[in-house]
């Protein structure tokens, strides 16, 4: 009745691939061949087991009956129409079966069959071995084994993934819908919202992603598994995989602030006093942020490192602006939740870069010290910019370029001069000896050559 060898071939696919163990897949086929015998040769309420036999496909059936006594009975008789409800036999006779010869055996009869029997205890009878099934019986046959091996496919996507849930993993985009990336796994399919997606990225159907797998859900019609690239935990799992600081314990990340696609700020904490945490994060020659920063699209990350002394951490957290001077106005209160609050002294030359374009900056650094900061000018002590610990900028003042600088170059931090115009092209090589202006053809360096103009001037 059964080829043995394509059974086999399946099973071992589906445990290869797909990771169902055989020993579900055996179970599936004895729960569907025993559902096949029921529909095709069993009687209503009957209780029928399989016992398949994979070394010989042989099968065995069984019919199963439960022994019971009369306080274990319900003695109404049933209504016409009504449908029959299952209910759990209970020894302390607090919940009522109504008798059914198919699936019930009162227990003097049972002990005539097994003289230690108990209530409740299920009694197993041989029946006649059937391989003649219907196409109706086969086809119910077919679906209990779909069934089956989608709820084991469920429950083995779930531990696998479940152990991965806060990880970064590696997928294939499969197709970009309605705002929402799909990402093939191999066995399943995630899926990455829109508002997890960096702004301004963009995916090939086929192409390798990496991405923080940041929620395993259980859901009706299946596993849903949510991914992101926008997420804070990325960016310091992407450093992780860099930072061998980050894996052995000796560097902690404190706190991150991110705003994807334009700029991150992360605090960073050595357990070990001997160890440069931001350093450690930043690399031989920046090497290792360069990395994260490539993965990241160009995204600038801050790298701070973090302190105890609040007034410390918040003047880091707005580098590169040099502050003058943090006054704490309120302390954090833990047990009513309220935030702390603190103003920060800027020089005039360094409001921008405090501020930051749109007020990135300071935005940024209130979401990473959890404080509510004031920005003021250290000339008049009028406000400049407040945030608070959401990173909202409350009010923004006016952006005022320093004179000298330009804020884009100054946010920058690479400001260059520009080349004299009419320099000759010697000077973009860098010889300096070679470039002259108009100033210095006037210029004279001998008495003769002094002679000489004066004799010039008076012809």
């Amino acid at each position: 009745m059964f080829d043995l060898k394509v059974i086999h071939s399946v099973l071992g696919e589906l445990e290869e691939e797909r990771g169902i163990p055989r020993e579900k897949m055996i179970d599936a086929i004895e729960q569907a061949l025993a559902t096949a015998y029921k529909k095709e040769f069993g009687k209503r309420g009957q209780i029928v087991t399989c016992r398949f036999d994979l070394a010989s496909g042989d099968t065995i059936f069984n019919q199963v009956k439960i022994a019971v006594d009369e306080s274990m009975l319900r003695t109404d008789e049933p209504v016409e129409g009504e449908e029959e409800i299952e209910e759990e036999i209970s020894l302390d006779g607090t919940k009522k079966v109504r008798f059914d010869e198919e699936k019930h055996i009162m227990i003097d009869t049972a002990r005539m069959i097994k003289r230690d029997v108990e209530l409740g205890e299920e009694l197993v009878f041989p029946l006649e071995s059937k391989d003649d099934f219907g196409r109706i019986a086969a086809q119910t046959a077919k679906q209990v084994i779909v069934q089956k091996i989608r709820e084991a496919e469920k429950e083995s996507a779930l531990a696998e993934f479940g152990q991965k849930a806060g990880d970064i993993v590696m997928g294939h985009v499969q197709r970009f819908e309605r705002g929402n990336l799909y990402i093939d796994l191999g066995r399943i399919t995630a899926v990455m919202p829109y508002d997890e997606q960096i702004p301004g990225e963009r995916f090939k159907p086929g192409e390798r992603i990496r991405a923080l797998l940041l929620a395993v859900e259980e859901t009706p019609r299946g596993i849903f598994l949510k991914m992101s690239r926008a997420h804070g935990d990325f960016l310091s799992g992407l450093f992780a995989i860099e930072v061998p600081e980050l894996q052995s314990g000796t560097v902690e990340v404190k706190s991150i602030a991110r705003e994807a696609g334009a700029r991150s700020k992360i605090a960073v904490y050595a357990t070990d006093s001997h160890i440069d945490p931001v350093g450690s994060m930043v690399g031989q020659r920046g090497a290792r942020v360069s990395t994260v920063m490539s993965e990241l699209g160009g995204e600038k990350i801050d790298i701070i490192e973090w302190s105890g002394d609040a007034a410390t951490f918040i003047e880091d957290a707005l580098s590169p602006a040099r502050v003058m001077n943090v006054s704490i106005i309120a302390e954090p209160n833990t047990e009513t939740g309220d935030r702390g609050h603190a103003v920060v002294e800027v020089a005039g030359d360094q409001q921008s870069l405090a501020i930051g374009r749109g007020g990135q900056n300071v935005r940024l650094a209130a979401k990473l010290t959890g404080w509510k900061i004031d920005i003021v000018s250290a000339q008049s002590g009028e406000a400049l910019a407040e945030a608070n610990d959401k990173g909202e900028t409350v009010v923004e003042a006016p952006a005022t370029e320093p004179a000298g600088l330009a804020v884009d170059d100054l946010e920058a931090e690479d400001g260059m001069t520009s080349e004299p115009v009419g320099a000759p092209d010697d000077a973009a090589t860098g010889d300096r000896d070679m470039v002259t202006t108009d100033d210095e053809a006037d210029e004279v360096d001998t008495p003769e050559e002094a002679e000489a103009a004066i004799e010039e001037e008076t012809k």
